[in-house]
């Protein structure tokens, strides 16, 4: 049967990267590579780091590395925490290279001592494995697939600030993160395509289960019913229990943000990732004639519930491809991003690639 064979979604989605980012992707990679200009930045603590920053689209990322190779990440911590408070926010995204971390738990310890308490994932979108508290692996989704650019749990009323990676083992082929700023997103995108986001907001309607998408205890962590209902609840979701047992929820989210630092307005969304027209037309045709537009594991309409327009969410698209800067991972990079600032992404590898993450300073506009 064909719903039978898509395990979360994974299948359906594949289309996603091969339609509606591959092309764009194919078209610029020999511009995405990483520019590093080196300058020897600021003796912070009587060690030195070097700063190198400059990519073909600006800023985005800073590279931070020490003096002298193989440095331990915690022993110059001050001066890192230094950095990223003088840093983050103008570049969006940090990247430490050269420094010794000692696997998960080193990763583990660098993230938290940034002050904040490591997030658990809540109300995921994708499958994910928790490897200790608060660090998760990246998506867990077949290395051929790609998976588009997107701020982690946009695509919600609450969201973590910041958000690591961690390269653990460096894919022998591809396998890239690609990142790029929000605020030069929200700067691209057609005026008149965001002030009618702005206008309806955005509705995304799951359908958890059913071997299309994540089954929604993995989603909420709990096997109880009335937990779902209560998070929903303080979260402003809208739930409803199906009768074979399976949830819909349906949530109306922001289209664009302003970040609470520095007051940016930044492009904040996942509308290109949950619309159907992300999936290639015999993909789409197919969903479709198996379970209805009402059962798609996934959509995403304006607020008031009316569709979405394809050939909108493309130039969406167009705007994310045209803005992305790719460099392959090394082994023992440690990634910082503004979760607000800097969208992330994966670009499909061969080869073993380990890349986990960890999230903190949850934030919501509701509550501030």
């Amino acid at each position: 049967m064909l719903v039978a064979r898509w395990s979360w979604c994974a299948q359906a989605l594949e289309r996603v990267a091969r339609g509606a980012a591959r092309s764009v992707l194919d078209a610029r990679r020999s511009r995405e590579e990483l520019v590093m200009n080196t300058v020897q930045a600021e003796d912070l603590t009587g060690e030195s780091l070097r700063n190198r920053s400059s990519t073909p689209y600006g800023r985005l990322p800073l590279v931070v590395s020490p003096a002298r190779g193989g440095e331990g990440i915690m022993k110059v911590f001050p001066a890192l925490r230094e950095q990223v408070e003088r840093s983050l926010a103008e570049h969006g995204g940090i990247l430490f290279r050269g420094f010794q971390v000692d696997d998960v738990a080193g990763f583990r310890e660098f993230c938290a001592a940034f002050g904040h308490p490591l997030l658990g994932y809540e109300f995921g979108s994708t499958p994910r494995t928790k490897i200790t508290e608060g660090v998760y692996s990246s998506t867990e989704y077949p290395a051929h697939q790609h998976i588009p650019l997107h701020n982690e749990q946009s695509y919600s009323r609450e969201w973590p600030l910041k958000i690591w990676f961690y390269c653990a083992v460096a894919p022998g082929e591809g396998g890239e993160t690609p990142i790029a700023d929000s605020r030069e997103v929200y700067r691209r995108v057609d005026r008149r395509i965001r002030e009618r986001f702005v206008e309806h907001g955005l509705m995304y309607v799951r359908n958890f289960g059913n071997g299309l998408d994540v089954p929604w205890p993995q989603v909420f962590n709990t096997d109880s019913r009335d937990a779902v209902d209560e998070f929903c609840r303080r979260h402003g979701i809208a739930c409803e229990w199906k009768d074979d047992g399976e949830l819909r929820t349906r949530q109306i989210c922001q289209a664009v943000a302003r970040h609470p630092g520095t007051g940016d307005m930044v492009w904040f969304n996942q509308a290109h990732l949950f619309h159907i027209s992300g999936l290639e037309p015999e993909v789409r045709e197919a969903l479709l004639d198996a379970v209805g537009e009402d059962e798609l594991p996934r959509n995403v309409y304006y607020g008031d519930g009316e569709p979405i327009e394809d050939s909108i969410l493309d130039e969406v698209r167009g705007v994310l491809g045209e803005l992305q800067v790719a460099f392959p991972w090394e082994t023992g990079d440690i990634m910082m991003l503004d979760n607000m600032l800097a969208a992330h992404a994966r670009n499909p590898f061969k080869g073993a690639r380990r890349v986990i993450a960890a999230m903190a300073q949850g934030y919501s506009e509701d509550r501030g």
